[in-house]
């Protein structure tokens, strides 16, 4: 064994008595591959993505890549063009790409409350968006997939009743919204923690406190299909290794926090910190992801957002077997 391999156990054994890692994953087969590479992107709120490093290397995987994602350029792309074998993406972002036919497949929910709808003096309720400004990066991204959702589920259509104003940019909504130059925007960690610190704007809408929003799925868990079909052990593992991270987070804040300041996903431990306490890392034990798919999909279907039916593209696009053998195992 070489000095780093050694190294790399001794740290992902500490990790490990963290969690307890149980004696089935141990008996379980060695994964078919032991390279894995997971998309990387600066948000904070996938924080179990990223404590998930050494729990990787003890489920098996000696290489565990963190592949940069483009500029504007969600992490589902990149897994479906096979640059990435798994990442955590927004359920509202991964319904127009399974629509499309992307090669993926979903395969679990991690946790919700990440969004926040902040709006000015003019705008109290979301019906009050009808007619304002709404700050969005760009028409396909997830935030302004999730906020067509909202707007669809009271009624209104988002592609008429909103006058959407794109940046390009991640932090080119707030600033608008700072700036008085949009109502409304629908931030995402960091973000509403600023603006809260700051005293800016208020919020409509917490997904996170909110129902029926409450009730679902932020952010879940893609594979690239391919991968998927040929390394099912490996994608067990994988998915375990991520669920148990999710876990640390739930459990412990203070630490994940500490983590992510440490690799340098955020600078401010106190921003770090609330965003852990805030989103529910705990929700992939109690919520059902099929539900949350399908509750979008029914918005976006109404309003033509996508074209298939939902049960259809729910039937070709997810694989709960994985999930559904670790909800049993971690008794969840």
């Amino acid at each position: 064994m070489s000095r780093r391999h050694f190294l790399q156990q001794s740290s992902a054994l500490g990790t490990a008595s963290l969690l307890g890692i149980s004696n089935k994953s141990r008996a379980e087969p060695p994964p078919e591959i032991t390279k894995i590479r997971l998309v990387h992107v600066p948000v904070i709120c996938l924080a179990p993505q990223y404590l998930a490093e050494e729990l990787l290397r003890l489920e098996g995987f000696s290489q565990v890549e963190y592949v940069p994602a483009s500029a504007n350029v969600d992490p589902d792309v990149t897994v479906a063009a096979g640059e990435a074998d798994f990442s955590m993406d927004s359920a509202t972002r991964l319904l127009p790409a399974l629509d499309e036919g992307g090669a993926l497949v979903v395969l679990a929910g991690v946790h919700g409350g990440c969004f926040e709808l902040f709006g000015n003096e003019r705008v109290r309720a979301i019906r009050d968006l009808k007619g304002k400004r709404v700050g969005i990066i760009g028409r396909s991204t997830a935030e302004y997939v999730y906020l067509a959702s909202i707007l669809s589920y009271v009624g209104m259509d988002p592609r008429k009743d909103v006058s959407w104003i794109e940046t390009g940019t991640f932090d080119g909504p707030m600033q608008l919204f700072i700036d008085g130059k949009a109502d409304a925007f629908l931030g995402f960690p960091p973000q509403p923690q600023r603006l809260r610190a700051k005293k800016i704007g208020h919020v409509v809408l917490n997904t996170g406190q909110d129902k029926p929003w409450s009730q679902h799925f932020c952010c879940m868990i893609v594979g690239n299909r391919e991968f998927v079909r040929k390394h099912p052990v490996a994608t067990k593992r994988a998915i375990r290794a991520i669920l148990k991270a999710a876990d640390i987070c739930a459990r412990e804040p203070q630490r994940a926090a500490r983590y992510m300041v440490t690799k340098g996903y955020e600078a401010n431990y106190g921003v770090a910190l609330e965003v852990v306490k805030e989103v529910s890392y705990n929700a992939w034990r109690t919520c059902n992801p099929e539900d949350t798919l399908r509750f979008h999909a029914l918005r976006l279907h109404e309003v033509g957002m996508i074209k298939s039916p939902p049960r259809a593209m729910i039937e070709r696009g997810t694989d709960w077997r994985f999930l559904n053998e670790l909800k049993r195992e971690l008794k969840a």
